[in-house]
This record gives C-alpha cells, structure tokens and sequence, in this order.
C-alpha cells in the first residue's frame, strides 16, 4: 500500500508543479479580473458621455426635476453655452431645457441621439406632473375638486414570483452543473489520457512492474489524478468565496445580491447537495475510461490521441441533455439516468427539477459507484499487459481487442 502512495503522490505533484497546472487554475480567476477591470474602465470612461444635463431659467423648476431624477444627471452645467461645448466634446449626451411661459411648460432636448425611452418617460411625467399643478392654480380649484381630477386608474400585476424564481435558478443550476462536469472530465481525461500513455512500452514500466504489482501502480496514478481534481475544485471554491466576500463590500452588488437572494440562495441548494456525488464520481469513471484509453494506445507517441474516445462520449453526454430541459419525463432521460457515464448528466438534471424521488437517487449513484469499481478492477488486472504491449495496430482496434480480454 507505501507503494501505491508512492506513486500517488509523485503524480500528484509532477502535475500541481507543472506551468500548464498553474495556467489551469488561474486562467478563470485572471479571465474574471480582466472582464471586470475591462468593464470598470469601460463604464467610467462612457459614464460621462452618456449623462445629460438640466437647464432652466426658473431655478424651482430645475431643482424640482433634480429631486426626482438625479441618476446620470451631470448637475455642473448650468448653462446652454456650457452644454452645447460638452456636447461637442462629447463629455455629455446631450442636454434638456425646461421652460414655462405661465400657462404651459416645456421642454426641449438637443444631443447627438434621440432621448432613450426611460429618459423620455421620466421628463414627460415631471412635465405632466407640473402642468397638472399650474393648472389646478389657473382654474381656481378648490382642494377637494383637485383631488377628484388627480383619481387615475389602478394597474396591478399578481405574479407568481417564488415560482419564477424557482425556475429561473433551476435552468442556472442546470446550465452551471453539466458545463462543470463536461470542462472537468474533458480536461482530465486528456490529461489522464496522455499521463498513461506516455509511460507506454518503456523500459521503465518493466522495472516499476517487478518491484510492485499493475494494480497498485494503477491506483496510484488515478488517485494522483484525483487528488489534482480535488485540488482545483477546493481553490475555485475558496476563490469563489473570497470573491463574493469582496463583491459584498460594494453596495451595488450588495444590494443586487440581496434583491434576488431568493434565487442565489435556490441555486445554491440545487448544486450542494447529492449532485456533487455524481459531479465527483462521475470525474472518476471518465478518468479510469481515459487511463484504459491511454493504455490501449500504440506507443507513447499517440499519447494525444489517447482522450478521443473518452472527450466523444463526455460530449455525446453533454449534449444529449439539451433537448430534454423541459421535457423530464421522457422515457430516454429515465433510462440515461441510471446508466454510468450518462448518469452524472442526467440524474443531477432530474434532482434539480424535483422530478425524481430520493430512492432513484440513490439507486442510481449505487449503480454508479458499483460500475466505477468494477471498472477499476477490470483495468487494474489489464493493466500490466496493456501497458507492455507494443504492436501497431490502432487505437479503435485496440479497444475493441480489450473489451474482448
């Protein structure tokens, strides 16, 4: 058993020390930074160009607007001659003059674009606001007349929101869950593809084989692999932690989070839960398919050939869950979600949208648990032969000669 930890830990950290498992775990994080950083820069340097500015010769009129919308105002320009300079410039979008000769009010926007659609709602409600006002003061209105005139209609919408929640943050939880499990197993089962093969029919192997068994050697190199996998997936959740603890402290996305806490907190619980079990066995089958697959190999040479059938089959399984995302009952996703390699897609699919009791559940991650062992045993016992082995037929014809064995 020394022996098997021997070479768990000497693949585990021949890997983690390598520059493509460094890129590996930081590319998401420096992608993340950048798209950030770029958007930032972005947004201030169009936050000005895009903001408008209010003039009026009556000074109440000015402020009243002000008072009630003072989002993406530039509230320095006072003045027309100011505003047409920014305009020019392009600092400002454009600018609005609100006018009253005492029996109408007005108003006038000049800029480069038309008036965005919220914009030009916002200034008409101040103007009919307004109007309103001066007009109850024209006619000479008793209070109690002025509040007859202001009765306006009532529009209210009854909206299941817990429902639209729900549904909404189920497809983010199946969106999330299927595309981790496909980049994981894509991604390790070449890297498991390639750590196998290219070991294939060298001298070294037979020295490794008379001093301890295939199968110890096997193991250890899939639990080194494993160990990788763990390794990458507790520092993205430690990173995604920091993270959310850092984006908390500013209020604009405090308050974002808080607004539809309901749906991050429903996202949450869709993904911890049995679902990882099938995310990390479902990891293990693919990456003792890719070792098998990287063993069947020709010579070491062929190592990057090694993961085709394994990516094809994380791809068949990837995509065949799109055309059942709102279609749970049919027969094909009942039945894929019992079989191994299908089963990390499907089952977490149907738990997500609570169409499957815990029974099924755990009947299904039993069948894939059994499967994986089974699987491990059967290439352990191979292992030695597939490794030395060194004709020249293909791959495929390889493949089809083991399952034979």
């Amino acid at each position: 058993m020394s022996k098997t930890w021997v070479v768990t830990f000497e693949t585990y950290l021949r890997q983690v020390k390598s520059w493509s498992f460094l890129f590996m775990i930081l590319g998401p994080f420096l992608m993340i930074a950048l798209t950030a950083g770029i958007s930032y820069i972005s947004a201030n340097s169009n936050r000005s160009s895009s903001q408008v500015a209010v003039i009026s010769e009556t000074p109440a009129l000015r402020r009243g607007y002000l008072a009630q919308h003072s989002d993406n105002i530039n509230t320095k320009i006072t003045t027309v001659a100011a505003a047409k300079k920014a305009v020019k410039a392009n600092h400002l979008a454009g600018y609005l003059t609100l006018s009253n000769d005492g029996t109408r009010l007005r108003g006038d926007y000049h800029g480069s674009k038309s008036m965005s659609s919220g914009l030009q709602a916002q200034v008409k409600n101040f103007l009919t606001q307004y109007q309103q006002v001066q007009n109850y003061q024209t006619a000479n209105l008793s209070p109690k007349q002025q509040k007859a005139l202001a009765q306006t209609p009532v529009l209210k919408q009854h909206v299941a929101t817990k429902t639209g929640t729900s549904n909404l943050a189920k497809l983010i939880s199946f969106w999330v869950l299927v595309t981790m499990i496909y980049i994981i197993l894509i991604t390790y089962s070449s890297i498991t593809a390639q750590e196998i093969a290219s070991e294939k029919g060298t001298k070294i192997m037979e020295i490794i084989f008379s001093s301890t068994t295939a199968t110890s050697y096997f193991v250890g190199k899939i639990t080194g692999i494993l160990l990788m996998i763990v390794t990458q997936i507790v520092i993205y959740l430690l990173g995604g932690w920091a993270g959310y603890a850092i984006a908390m402290n500013y209020a604009g996305i405090h308050r974002l989070i808080v607004d539809h806490q309901t749906l991050v907190s429903g996202v949450f619980h869709n993904l911890f839960n049995l679902n990882l079990l099938y995310l990390l066995f479902g990891v293990v089958i693919y990456t003792i398919l890719a070792a098998y697959s990287g063993a069947l190999v020709a010579k070491a040479e062929d190592a990057s050939k090694a993961a085709q059938p394994v990516v094809m089959l994380g791809m068949l399984g990837f995509f065949a869950t799109f055309p059942f995302q709102n279609n749970m009952d049919a027969v094909i996703v009942k039945i894929l979600s019992y079989v191994p390699f299908f089963s990390s897609y499907f089952m977490p699919m149907r738990i997500i949208n609570g169409t499957v009791g815990w029974g099924e559940q755990w009947g299904s991650l039993a069948i894939l648990i059994v499967a994986t062992g089974l699987f491990a045993v059967y290439i352990g016992r191979q292992y030695q032969r597939l490794m030395l082995q060194t004709d020249s037929q293909s791959l495929w014809q390889h493949l089809f000669k083991g399952f034979k064995h």
